[in-house]
């Protein structure tokens, strides 16, 4: 489906600007305070887990700084790098991402902005940074609220460079996501197959491949007893709506009936959402006797448009305006429209599908 980012949500200031642009590299800017007289940043790439560098920049005076590289063809992972203390960032295309931090650590309290991407990881390491502040490194591996929120972060998009970053994150010398934990393996699983389905040519499918492949084994006869793998499973961000008649809906009280929940992101006044909508009530007719739920989310501008095609649809629909911000459309890495969620019976986020005709077939697995 053609894409509605750029109209539907700009109304949300959450489209990229750089959509626009004839720029063919991508760029960083921003801000270092407190940097001492004739200090460098050093920018730096990755090569599956070694870090090499790229070059180095100078800010002027008052810490502010530029750089333009060079797109990769595939998403990337980057870090500005001051002493010891890094910030990292992705890079997706020809985006622009802004850094503001402080010396001498420039690793935390720092801001990324420019991409939903940028907003994420900094999120990912905001979460890191607060439990390894409280309760220690050794500690992030087996955090069972934090790996919960970690995991629905890469469930949301498996394919997205921002969930390679999580699998690949080290807590001291023990990776995060360990690929003999089953839970673990299960998430690293996911990303893979995005990878391998979305991303043929991406350098890191090979790699995330064999690291799948390799401990599918080791984890076959193990089961999930244990209480902090229990909760790491992946349920749903909240969705706290207004529907058509002025009722509030909630998406984890719909999740939590134990049918599968279909969660839909929708524009009613694109081209394209009577035929996308057809397809969808076909699934919701095959399966709605088992219980089967719709909730969709559109990001119309137009209310009363939105109002009319509501009332004749039979799933719950509500709808996500500008005073709602963007908080809904950030967590679920929503960046295009159509897009589209399975959650199963057991109100776990159980997939995120890319093209209409697989949603019957997820659905099937999901009840």
């Amino acid at each position: 489906m053609k894409s509605l980012y750029s109209c539907a949500l700009t109304a949300l200031c959450v489209a990229a600007l750089s959509s626009c642009s004839t720029d063919s590299k991508w760029h960083i800017n921003g801000q270092i305070k407190d940097l001492e007289d004739g200090q460098k940043l050093v920018l730096e790439g990755n090569n599956q887990g070694y870090w090499y560098v790229i070059d180095s920049i100078s800010p002027s005076k008052n810490g502010s700084f530029n750089y333009a590289g060079e797109i990769h063809g595939y998403p990337d992972i980057f870090r500005l790098r001051l002493g010891d203390n890094s910030i990292y960032f992705p890079i997706d295309s020809i985006e622009t991402v802004t850094i503001e931090a402080s010396a001498p650590d420039i690793s935390t309290g720092y801001t990324l902005s420019g991409s939903n991407s940028a907003t994420n990881l900094a999120r990912v390491d905001s979460l890191i940074n607060s439990v390894a502040a409280t309760k220690g490194v050794l500690s992030l591996a087996n955090d069972g609220d934090l790996k919960r929120q970690l995991g629905e972060m890469v469930v949301a998009d498996p394919a997205g460079i921002v969930s390679y970053y999580i699998i690949s994150k080290r807590a001291g010398n023990v990776a995060l996501f360990n690929p003999q934990n089953p839970v673990d393996h299960r998430i690293i699983g996911a990303v893979a197959n995005s990878f391998n389905t979305l991303r043929p040519d991406d350098p890191r499918t090979k790699y995330l491949t064999r690291l799948y492949l390799s401990n599918r084994r080791s984890t076959a006869n193990q089961t999930n007893t244990d209480s902090n793998l229990r909760a790491q499973v992946v349920h749903a961000f909240e969705i706290d709506l207004v529907d058509d008649e002025g009722k509030r809906q909630s998406l984890l009280e719909v999740t939590s009936k134990g049918h599968p929940v279909i969660l839909s992101f929708t524009a009613y006044g694109a081209e394209w959402s009577p035929a996308f909508n057809v397809e969808l009530n076909k699934v919701y007719e095959k399966y709605r006797d088992a219980g089967l739920e719709i909730f969709q989310v559109s990001l119309d501008s137009d209310e009363y448009n939105w109002k009319r095609v509501a009332k004749n649809l039979p799933w719950i629909t509500v709808l996500n305006n500008l005073s709602d911000g963007d908080k809904t459309l950030r967590q679920y890495n929503v960046t295009a429209i159509p897009t589209t969620f399975v959650f199963n019976s057991k109100g776990e986020l159980a997939e995120r599908i890319l093209d209409i005709a697989d949603l019957d077939q997820a659905v099937a697995k999901s009840r």
